[in-house]
């Protein structure tokens, strides 16, 4: 058999070769022959559904890649992408609304995995107010792009270089483990904002400092936040594995006095 460019043996090598593995390291990971792994590879030997899934889990493929590879393989794909307001996520989703509104009066959000906000606590709205441009809040909303665009929040990021910097790096790990497309193309598009500046060219944080902070202005305060990122420990299901909650936490005790104050006013 031939290999074709989308053939399973190839897309196998693609992350093979983008996890920096060797034919050998992997073969050993996956306890198989080095031989083997190199005719499955070149299409000599058509991989079964079990191998298939075994070399992805060694790869730490995402579960929409490896339906793909399934796809090519000429096996049906395992793993379900339901919509998020599909029945049977509704114990998911429940699970996402109490880990939010349990946050408050701190703000968190949900996002999928091309950054766009599924859900959001009470807390983020004061946040937002002063967002010059509204599409940037139209749905779906791109949680990258509204807090990097000039229009966005980050005319109100006092750290906006760092922050920036922070988040175009951690987009760039996510695009190097998921091979997205997708994320690719909005990581040009946040580069192209004036004021950003090439990877090639971004500096690194204080090294005294324990996490990367995002300081906001919110009229004469600032208030600083760090954050933390909660994910489904064992998915099976695409939308599931890629949905994140990151929850920012007060930095200082002045930030977290202000956020309850305004929590306070939004209750009555």
């Amino acid at each position: 058999m031939n290999t074709q460019p989308h053939s399973a043996g190839t897309l196998i090598r693609e992350w093979r070769t983008r996890r920096r593995m060797s034919q050998l390291d992997l073969a050993a990971e996956a306890a198989i022959s080095q031989r083997h792994l190199s005719f499955v590879e070149s299409g000599r030997t058509a991989p079964s559904r079990e191998m298939v899934l075994h070399l992805s889990e060694q790869l730490d493929i995402p579960l929409r890649q490896r339906n793909r590879i399934l796809l090519a393989a000429g096996y049906a794909p395992i793993f379900s992408e339901r919509k998020l307001d599909d029945p049977t996520l509704a114990p998911a989703m429940t699970a996402v609304e109490m880990v939010l509104k349990g946050h408050e009066p701190f703000p968190a959000i949900a996002v999928d995995h091309h950054w766009n906000l599924v859900a959001a606590n009470s807390a983020i709205g004061p946040l937002l107010e002063d967002v010059a441009d509204a599409s940037l809040l139209a749905p779906p909303i791109n949680v990258l792009r509204l807090s990097l665009h000039p229009q966005g929040l980050a005319p109100r990021i006092v750290n906006l270089h760092e922050w920036r910097t922070h988040l175009i790096e951690r987009l760039r790990r996510q695009i190097d483990a998921s091979g997205d497309t997708v994320l690719a193309d909005l990581e040009r598009e946040l580069l192209s904002y004036p004021g950003a500046v090439p990877t090639s060219r971004m500096t690194h944080p204080d090294i005294a400092a324990i996490a990367h902070p995002l300081r906001l202005k919110m009229g004469k305060e600032i208030l600083s936040f760090i954050g933390t990122i909660t994910v489904f420990g064992t998915p099976l299901d695409v939308t599931l594995s890629e949905l994140a909650i990151e929850s920012f936490f007060p930095a200082d005790p002045e930030t977290a006095l202000l956020l309850q104050g305004m929590a306070a006013k939004q209750q009555n």
